[in-house]
């Protein structure tokens, strides 16, 4: 089987911890590398960001990068994207033009529409998988949305359009159901996580002697609920807390988010227990993950959550907000604990309660490892996504000929 995934914004080769760099690039990546692991091509489209960028890169075997010339050729903030995807789709129907793939899978709503486009006239079935909604979006940030305008009413019509559309957890399910789609066109297929990268045992970075840890992995935006973490640790005593995520360690000093969240930490007197360490490489998140006592995972709003995944995988329980792919991920008094978003108080006593019980949450970490071994590898997410595939191509091939047949 030929797949195209298109993933407008979210380069599987991108360095990860920017504004707009992070689940998505390594979920893109991951899910390439392993439905080309069970015998299908693969070929990754997605914008170019830089002109050294060739055209064509080989990922991994079997999987294949295009660099889409569409916009200029520098990094661009995704809410930026949506006038230059007329291009995008011009490029992608040239490509398909030359070799048709059997199956295109959209990535992000600004994807489906570039895929749609473009898929459409050559009869190609689409998959779509959101990543986040922004019905969702809105509801949470408000005014402080800056999603182009027509962003809502486009992803009903994707939702009306594309032949199946993957929801990443139950919660997104239901949104869509309310926004108008099919429930028989709905797959729920989650996340992955890297169970060879991700396992218990292995290096952990080094500790202050004596304390507990607390380790935040994300990028650094407000919605990530990472002020209320360092909020809640003022009532947390002889704890650290390890934030990675952002730009290098060299280049987080300019970084707006993370001043502002050291200027909090700075007026709580935790200046020398709170800490950003900047960015990691993929193969250094592990390490700083089992040094943890705990993962703290409390965004305001969650559309997934691969960290929580990666952590369990660890055997590292996590402290996670009772929210959109969480719900599913972190089994609360099982895998780890759910607290509400947006409440310091509820951070600090789940805190407290987890750091005092060493036994539970080794209890917690070993479910929540065994958990993420049989449930969320990237191989059995690929085999359900090359099922839904496979649906979508039927069906659009039984719509084609049923507008055939003489009426």
């Amino acid at each position: 089987m030929r797949v195209a995934m298109v993933s407008e914004h979210a380069s599987p080769l991108a360095a990860l911890g920017g504004v707009d760099a992070g689940g998505q690039n390594v979920f893109v990546d991951q899910l390439a590398r392993a439905v080309a692991r069970q015998e299908a091509e693969v070929v990754v489209h997605t914008r170019r960001e830089s002109p050294e960028l060739p055209e064509w890169v080989a990922a991994a075997p079997g999987v294949v990068v295009h660099h889409v010339a569409a916009g200029p050729p520098r990094p661009l903030a995704k809410d930026d994207l949506l006038q230059h995807m007329p291009v995008f789709a011009s490029e992608l129907s040239r490509a398909w033009e030359r070799r048709r793939p059997d199956i295109v899978h959209a990535h992000f709503w600004m994807s489906g529409l570039a895929s749609l486009a473009a898929a459409g006239p050559r009869g190609l079935p689409v998959v779509q998988t959101f990543h986040a909604l922004g019905v969702v979006k809105r509801r949470h940030q408000g005014e402080r949305d800056t999603s182009p305008p027509t962003r809502l009413a486009e992803e009903r019509r994707i939702i009306q359009q594309a032949n199946r559309i993957l929801a990443t957890c139950s919660d997104e399910a239901f949104e869509l159901v309310r926004l108008g789609a099919s429930p028989g066109r709905i797959s729920v297929i989650p996340s992955g996580v890297d169970v060879s990268l991700f396992r218990p045992g292995g290096a952990t970075r080094p500790r202050r002697p004596g304390w507990s840890r607390v380790v935040i992995v994300s990028r650094l935006v407000e919605r990530k609920g990472i002020g209320n973490v360092i909020t809640a640790l003022a009532d947390v005593p002889e704890c650290e807390l390890l934030v990675a995520g952002g730009p290098p360690l060299p280049e987080l000093i300019a970084d707006p988010e993370a001043a502002r969240f050291l200027g909090l930490a700075q007026r709580l007197g935790l200046s020398d227990r709170v800490h950003f360490i900047g960015g990691l490489a993929r193969q250094q998140v592990p390490e700083l993950i089992r040094s943890a006592d705990v993962v703290a995972c409390v965004p305001w709003y969650e559309p997934f959550g691969m960290v929580a995944l990666e952590a369990a995988a660890c055997g590292v329980p996590v402290l996670a907000s009772a929210v959109g792919g969480l719900v599913d991920t972190v089994v609360d008094g099982a895998t780890g604990v759910h607290v509400a978003p947006r409440d310091p108080a509820a951070v600090a006593r789940a805190l407290n309660d987890l750091l005092a019980a060493p036994e539970r949450r080794r209890a917690l970490g070993s479910q929540a490892a065994s958990r993420a071994r049989e449930r969320y590898s990237w191989d059995g997410v690929a085999a359900a996504t090359l099922a839904a595939y496979r649906e979508a191509s039927a069906e659009e091939t039984a719509c084609r000929l049923t507008a055939k047949a003489p009426g």
